[in-house]
């Protein structure tokens, strides 16, 4: 009932896989490198020629794995490749993908919830694990599989009824070497088709050169792919008979996935992005987060109960989500929460101690203000914990424990989907802590949580209204300034909308509170000035009515933000897009997405560079 499914095409990692008579080697460097766009840490190829399986792998650059494979050129001609954005596991050569154990050697993209049991379970029973990903479990369940089950899709079946998350999977089997075996749940795989040979690939562009005709697997579906035949099943073993379809996409156009820019494409991989990091740290099951390691940060009810102050430090846009995040904490912990930006925070003498808690949060996890607020922080005494997206980034190292985001890369400059990644971050931090001080219930937690499962098909929802806003956009495309109110939780998510309409409109924007209009900037306010108002129904609903009178006496233009069914609103403006009602702390991810997408279409109607925007950098690493 409460499995999340997206038609978002998005992961973080890339897939290549080859069998036909070429050479596999040079075709899967080549789809490798058509795929770095998706952003990789390390990369990998396993070959299979004289029934002995060859694996190359090299942290780094493909590059690497090019030189490596260049020095003694695999002849085989049926292969699988792999470019990793690491998740579970630092990025190195011993995770780098492929996987093997016995016969069986896998490439995998997504998430396995439950491999810690299973690699407890599989230990026991004396395998041994050589890396530290959760990807390798699945070539030891496959090849414990086979004992019983000597078929390879059988087993491969078998195997994935055992785990829980998502998966896209190739696989060799060295005993059985006309073919490649393939699985898809929750992460993207396309096939491709030539004469006498057949391809695989997470996305199109690694098959743009040999073919353009292709078959999306959907979630569910599992293939055995010969040089020249496939066969799909579903998890029961019942047959699927679908066609190939010819595409006419460019290079360009793939890479975007037919998207006109980097930007869009991520703002509509945000329900797939959030329900990657739910997965990544949620156990559905219990109803609880995992800790992953963070155990030792508060080992128990005391330890977490001698936190007498949180501070949250980030920069730009993880200073939003900060702000957010300080209602989830503040109401979780009832302890104070102080959010600082890091470049402000590292140069003064802020009151850190033993008793304090810093919740530091990046995206690239190497912000250089960040990086030397953490290194203040702990040299008082503070723990640190880092919420990041970037495995074995600095961040990491730096901090006392780690909370992942499972976005994959982000190649837009203007953070779109790490940003409502960070909010479910922090709350299911926020969740988390307060269970462990048991200020928070069970109960309540739960009905929280299932509300988040939620929030992707949610989403989904609100991004159908893309096109109106696309219109909208235009009306307000070339004026001079615009003003973003909200309250509570609503504010910083004003102050995130009017950055992100300064960042690649380059119109000058402000987010306030909407309680501080009377306090000067309504004298900003003329005939027509533009307004966005995030008028939700929640406890601030009354005062913000009453703001958008106020605007509205001044013959504002005002652009709404409103919950679904609310007429009230609508009887006051004509410019109006409506997000599902949510728990409040939830909102916000909802309310962010038309902001994300005004800002979008007003950009690309005045002609910029969306993606690379004007003296801007995706990470600022210097000060």
């Amino acid at each position: 009932m409460f499995d999340i499914q997206c038609s978002i095409s998005e992961n973080m990692c890339g897939i290549v896989g080859y069998i036909g008579p070429q050479k596999a080697a040079p075709i899967l460097l080549d789809g490798l490198s058509r795929l770095e766009y998706r952003g990789y840490d390390s990369a990998g190829m396993a070959i299979l020629q004289n029934e002995e399986t060859k694996i190359l792998r090299a942290q780094g650059k493909l590059i690497q794995l090019r030189e490596l494979a260049m020095k003694d050129l695999p002849s085989g001609s049926i292969g699988i490749g792999h470019t990793r954005w690491a998740t579970h596991g630092r990025p190195s050569e011993v995770n780098a993908h492929p996987h093997r154990y016995g016969p069986i050697t896998i490439v995998h993209n997504g998430i396995i919830e439950n491999y810690s049991e299973l690699r407890e379970q599989l230990t026991k029973k004396g395998h041994s694990f050589s890396s530290d990903t959760d990807s390798e479990i699945l070539s030891h369940l496959v090849a414990a599989e086979l004992k019983n089950h000597p078929q390879t899709l059988q087993a491969l079946r078998k195997a994935l009824q055992k785990i829980r998350g998502s998966y896209a999977i190739a696989l060799l089997n060295e005993k059985d070497p006309e073919s490649i075996y393939i699985a898809r749940q929750g992460s993207p795989l396309v096939l491709g088709f030539g004469t006498g040979e057949n391809f695989l690939a997470s996305d199109v562009p690694a098959l743009l050169p040999y073919t353009k005709k292709v078959l999306f697997l959907e979630d569910g579906e599992l293939v055995n792919l010969k040089s020249d035949s496939f066969l799909i099943e579903d998890l029961s073993g019942k047959s699927i008979h679908r066609e190939p379809r010819l595409i006419s996409w460019t290079l360009a156009m793939a890479e975007k996935g037919g998207y006109k820019h980097f930007m869009l494409k991520e703002i509509f991989e945000q329900p797939r992005a959030i329900t990657d990091t739910i997965r990544g740290h949620l156990d559905s099951r219990k109803w609880a987060i995992r800790e992953d390691g963070n155990h030792a940060l508060f080992p128990n009810k005391s330890a977490i109960q001698q936190v007498d102050k949180i501070y949250m430090i980030a920069c730009g846009t993880s200073w939003h989500a900060a702000l957010i995040g300080r209602y989830y904490f503040e109401n979780a912990l009832k302890i104070p929460v102080i959010v600082e930006q890091a470049s402000e925070f590292r140069y003064r003498q802020p009151l850190l101690d033993k008793k304090s808690f810093v919740i530091a949060i990046s995206q690239s996890g190497e912000t250089a203000d960040t990086l030397m607020a953490v290194k203040n922080a702990r040299l008082h005494g503070a723990k640190v914990l880092g919420v990041t997206n970037v495995v074995d980034s600095s961040l990491v190292r730096e901090s006392d424990g780690v909370f992942y985001t499972y976005t994959g890369p982000e190649i837009g400059v203007a953070a779109t989907k790490t940003f409502t990644a960070q909010l479910v971050a922090l709350n299911l931090l926020a969740t988390w802590l307060g269970r462990k001080k048991g200020v928070l219930k069970g109960s309540d937690t739960e009905s929280f949580l299932r509300e988040l499962l939620e929030i992707p098909s949610k989403m989904e929802h609100v991004l159908q209204q893309s096109k109106s806003i696309q219109e909208m956009a235009v009306k307000y495309a070339y004026g001079e300034d615009c003003l973003f109110i909200g309250r509570g939780p609503q504010f910083p998510i004003a102050l995130e909308g009017a950055l992100k309409l300064k960042e690649i409109s380059y119109l000058h924007a402000e987010g306030y509170p909407a309680g501080e209009l009377k306090h000067g900037p309504i004298a900003l306010i003329e005939q027509g000035s533009p307004v966005v108002s995030l008028v939700l129904q929640d406890n601030y609903y009354e005062k913000m009515i009453s703001n958008v009178q106020e605007v509205l006496a001044r013959q504002a233009s005002v652009i709404a933000i409103a919950t679904e069914g609310d007429h009230r609103i609508a009887a006051q403006t004509q410019d109006l897009i409506y997000v599902p009602k949510m728990h409040s702390h939830l909102m916000p991810l909802l309310s962010v997405i038309p902001l994300q997408l005004l800002a979008y279409y007003i950009a690309d109607h005045r002609g910029h560079d969306v993606d690379q925007p004007r003296n801007l950098a995706k990470s600022v690493t210097v000060e």
